[in-house]
């Protein structure tokens, strides 16, 4: 770190020491070039003004600064000279959001320090989750294991929005009757895992770049990044599951929609048809002319109307007979 900074940035999250103990340390590098041993971790906030002064009076070139403060981010990573640039997504756990709406962490990591950018409001609880076990004793040994923690942590979280939905999903298959509104209770679910999965499939392909292009992991290390990339790899499987889950329910769903509506239609068209003969034959008797028979006979109401019911009944027994019921 060439350059030094003045006066604590506002950008600046946190700066931490971490060797054999955590501790806090001044973001003015008044004594941040003074630590020889272990290393350091920077937490910024890529989007406020002064961050790129702070990233750079951390002594990060042009280009790396503009990376850490990108706006647009997919997850890769890139060896760039002794350091090495990971893009990462995490789920979205801050107040009124969703969790589909996946958290960008861009990480710069060399073998003296960390830096770690988001931006304001778009929080990842993630990478709180990994400062709190450092607060509580836990000392990463390199960058690295740092690194490590955090995806691990990502994936913890990754891991219970997948149950989730998966926990979702078993609700519905368990339901004996369906509404027309899980439709759309499902075509939620059908989003939120396409808009997960969209970024763990690259993120499984950054973590196995990070494999390939680091060749300082030690055996522990590449084992534990590769049973993260495996993790992800899993999601990413269990995430298509969801989807062809929910696409089977909602064929289901529309399938039993439509049955019930041919039910009903079916019951109109008996009804119809019982009751069609002896439309006619109200019609045909309810005629204000001359010559219509019974006119003139006290009891011919009541014989057109056994008539009719006779009628019905014939109607109905042929039904049944028919088996049209």
């Amino acid at each position: 770190m060439s350059q030094s900074l003045k006066q604590t940035p506002k950008a600046m999250l946190w700066a931490l020491h971490i060797d054999h103990e955590v501790s806090a340390i001044s973001s003015t590098l008044g004594d941040i070039d003074t630590v020889k041993t272990g290393f350091k971790w920077f937490h910024v906030q890529s989007d406020a003004k002064d961050s790129e002064d702070c990233l750079q009076g951390l002594g990060l070139q042009a280009e790396i600064v503009d990376a850490l403060c990108t706006v647009e981010t997919r997850p890769k990573a890139i060896q760039f000279g002794a350091g090495m640039l990971v893009y990462l997504r995490g789920i979205n756990c801050n107040p009124d959001a969703d969790p589909e709406d996946m958290v960008s962490l861009r990480l710069w990591i060399t073998k003296d320090f960390v830096i770690s950018a988001r931006r304001k409001d778009r929080q990842l609880f993630s990478i709180q989750d990994t400062k709190q076990e450092l607060d509580k004793g836990y000392v990463p040994g390199s960058p690295l294991d740092l690194m490590l923690n955090i995806i691990t942590k990502i994936a913890n979280r990754i891991s219970e929005t997948v149950d989730v939905l998966d926990e979702e999903l078993s609700v519905f298959e368990a339901l004996d009757k369906s509404e027309k509104q899980d439709r759309l209770k499902l075509s939620m679910v059908r989003r939120k895992a396409a808009a997960i999965r969209r970024y763990l499939a690259p993120q499984r392909d950054a973590l196995d770049a990070i494999h390939r292009i680091n060749k300082s992991l030690s055996q522990q290390q590449a084992f534990e990044l590769r049973d993260q990339t495996d993790r992800m790899t899993r999601y990413v499987e269990d995430l298509d599951l969801a989807k062809e889950r929910a696409i089977v329910l909602q064929d289901e769903l529309r399938n039993r929609i439509a049955e019930q509506q041919g039910m009903r239609m079916y019951v109109l068209s008996l009804v119809t048809a019982i009751f069609l003969p002896l439309s006619f034959l109200t019609g045909l008797f309810g005629m204000n002319v001359a010559g219509l028979p019974g006119t003139l006979e006290p009891q011919a109401f009541t014989y057109l109307a056994l008539s009719m019911a006779l009628l019905a009944v014939v109607l109905l027994v042929t039904m049944f007979w028919k088996r049209w019921f």
